[in-house]
């Protein structure tokens, strides 16, 4: 696989060092510093850099690196690098797994899962975790492109699994719990020799759009995600925050959010405070009882903590930081934030399980009070705005799909060489299939999905600048706007709204409040009211779930 770093294609005299932009090229450019990344040609798994970056920075000792919520449980750092030792070996021993082959992962999170992640991982072995609530024929779907040789799953999970060649190993059994803490009387994890460009993990994209697709990922591709600086360590670097602090992860560990924030906490020496499943005040909990001081979310969460009474009830004065990903965060939904926690930041960024994650990011205290945008490219990383019409790249302040490139980008779609094709290009552009911008500055804006646009008559309608605008009233919790068939129109914008508990607001009042802040042609036109907007796991509105319900209920209340 070619490494796919930026690189400049031409004399950086003709690249705009305050957009990135270079004319001549139509490419935007990071102007972060270079990633500093190990020759491809040297082997390394992102285990191994992970490690040594550990060991250059070393937490105290016995220090705590992984709290179950849930359960109370602790695991230091000391117990973890056994356990991995232990289980690899093991593993090895009994299964004969080696370097390349896959394994399917279906189990909630848990202090068992990142052991698991990092042993398999040490072996060559490739992580095909999926959502543990996944249907039969879901994970029927996922086995067929991942095609793995073994499973890991649950007691209550196990039963969803076909017959694998080395079968399905149960890590809440006192089998697997052996293979943890026993030692087979080898000297630990086998010396695998593993290249940067093998595959290192198949995750899943979320297929709100379409059917999912299995994103494959190389080691390269994590240890380049691993390598830059993020905000949370620029804080720590300017004395703003304290070296290893508490990071609260309340994303499953099998999306590429949470997959991420995983390797860099154990690479930094943190602790990272873990939930099975997602409860919002148990998440104020967590963050009262462990003096959380960073935590990345979703928009929808920054949504429910702007909103929520709850917050006030609790003492969130540990926590200092938000990293946001997955979807656009309007800055109205902010400055609510602000209002309740005005001393903790919210740092905006985006990526793509495609991109493995951190694509483009707010950084420094100028670039986080510019909040209607998700930051400057990554290290590395080189854009394009193309014309979804005419495939011609466009100048800064025009709008058109986002094309990235860099050493992030995935290897491809397993099982799907159609889709990879029409996803990657032979220069190893990304087409994100968003509909982005950037300004003179080099500041990114995401306006929406381009498939998702609306397109009513002869205008296209984002259904992220109305939701920003419907969270925004008192009267709404949470809001998904989707396109509604319509004989003379084509499409018409059709809101699903959340209302406040002992709300009365009515179809009629709601297209009205949008009516009084849009043009014309972007009215809402149809109103249902519902208990809860159906999200994945990263937070990512399932549009084709309400839009199912539109056709088959109209109107209706659900």
């Amino acid at each position: 696989m070619a490494d796919r770093n930026s690189n400049f294609t031409t004399s950086p005299h003709s690249i705009d060092l305050r957009s990135g932009f270079c004319p001549q090229t139509k490419i935007f450019h990071s102007l972060r510093p270079p990633l500093s990344l190990p020759p491809l040609s040297h082997p390394l798994s992102v285990i191994q850099h992970a490690f040594s970056l550990l060991q250059s920075s070393p937490p105290p000792p016995n220090s705590t690196l992984l709290i179950d919520f849930n359960s109370g449980l602790h695991l230091s750092y000391t117990v973890f690098l056994r356990q991995i030792r232990n289980l690899a070996s093991n593993l090895k021993s009994l299964t004969s797994l080696c370097n390349g082959q896959v394994a399917f992962i279906l189990a909630p999170t848990s202090l068992q899962i990142p052991v698991l992640y990092f042993a398999l991982l040490s072996l060559g072995v490739v992580l095909s975790p999926a959502n543990p609530t996944s249907s039969v024929s879901e994970i029927s779907h996922q086995i067929q492109l991942s095609k793995p040789v073994i499973a890991f799953a649950t007691s209550s999970t196990a039963s969803k699994l076909p017959k694998l060649r080395f079968g399905t190993v149960l890590i809440d059994s006192p089998h697997f719990h052996s293979m943890l803490t026993e030692t087979n009387g080898s000297d630990g994890i086998p010396n695998i020799k593993i290249d940067q460009s093998d595959s290192a993990a198949i995750l899943y994209s979320s297929g709100t759009t379409g059917r999912v697709k299995g994103v494959l990922l190389s080691h390269r591709n994590l240890i380049a995600v691993n390598a830059g600086p993020n905000s949370l360590q620029l804080e720590i670097q300017e004395g703003e925050m304290e070296p290893h602090p508490v990071v609260l992860c309340p994303l499953p560990l099998f999306h590429i959010f949470g997959f991420v924030m995983l390797v860099r906490a154990v690479s930094r020496g943190d602790t990272l405070v873990l939930m099975e499943r997602f409860e919002f005040e148990g998440m104020l909990r967590a963050v009262e009882k462990y003096r959380v001081k960073y935590i990345p979310v979703s928009p929808p969460l920054v949504v429910a903590m702007a909103k929520s009474e709850l917050v006030g009830k609790y003492d969130l004065s540990s926590l200092q930081m938000l990293g946001c990903g997955g979807a656009p965060l309007g800055k109205e939904v902010i400055d609510k934030f602000h209002q309740k926690l005005p001393g903790v930041e919210i740092v905006q960024g985006y990526g793509l399980t495609e991109s493995t994650a951190g694509a483009s990011r707010t950084m420094d205290p100028e670039e986080i009070s510019n909040t209607k945008s998700v930051g400057r490219l990554s290290g590395n990383m080189e854009a394009k705005i193309v014309d979804p019409a005419s495939g011609d790249a466009l100048l800064p302040n025009h709008k058109g799909e986002l094309w990235l490139r860099g050493p992030t980008i995935m290897k491809g779609y397993v099982g799907d060489d159609k889709a990879t094709t029409e996803t990657l290009d032979p220069d190893g552009w990304l087409k994100t299939g968003d509909l982005c911008y950037f300004d003179s500055d080099g500041f990114l804006y995401i306006v929406d999905r381009l498939k998702e646009l609306i397109k009513y008559k002869a205008y296209q309608v984002p259904p992220a600048e109305l939701e920003h605008l419907l969270q925004s009233n008192p009267e709404i919790i949470d809001a998904a706007v989707i396109p509604y068939p319509d004989e003379e129109a084509g499409e018409i914008p059709m809101a699903y709204v959340v209302r406040k508990p002992g709300s009365n607001m009515s179809e009629a009042q709601v297209i009205d409040f949008i009516a009084k802040q849009v043009a014309p042609y972007k009215k809402i036109r149809r109103v249902s009211f519902i208990d809860a907007i159906p999200k994945s796991p990263a937070g990512k509105i399932l549009r084709r779930e309400l839009a199912k319900h539109a056709l088959s209920h109209g109107s209706s209340k659900l």
